[in-house]
């Protein structure tokens, strides 16, 4: 993973991905780079347009398995409801605000 951030690094600062580049910024991050994988990672990129390629990921968010029902009558099915939907709110908090962190990472 660390490649691929190397290669974001510098198309941030605007610098062209080359392999000495991506090389060179896995050092100074204290990563000895493979230069196998740097080859790969800078052949796959080659005419590929990032900023297009960043607007058009999509955060996918992990899902979990359901929850198990309570035993001995737990809370009732519209007090489970209203808990849900806040649990859910909370969530679409958190992917907007991950959203707008990448934005401003890369934009």
């Amino acid at each position: 993973m660390e490649y691929v951030y190397s290669a974001l690094v510098l198309h941030a600062a605007g610098k062209e991905i080359t392999e000495d580049g991506v090389a060179n910024v896995l050092k100074a991050a204290g990563v000895e780079p493979d230069m196998a994988r740097v080859k790969a990672l800078v052949a796959a990129l080659d005419g590929v347009d990032i900023e297009d390629a960043i607007s058009k990921a999509v955060a996918v968010p992990a899902a979990g398995p359901a929850p198990a029902a309570p035993a001995g009558g737990g809370e009732t099915p519209a007090a489970e409801t209203a808990k849900k939907e806040e649990e859910k709110e909370e969530e679409e908090v958190s992917e907007e605000e991950a959203a707008a962190g990448l934005g401003a990472l890369f934009g």
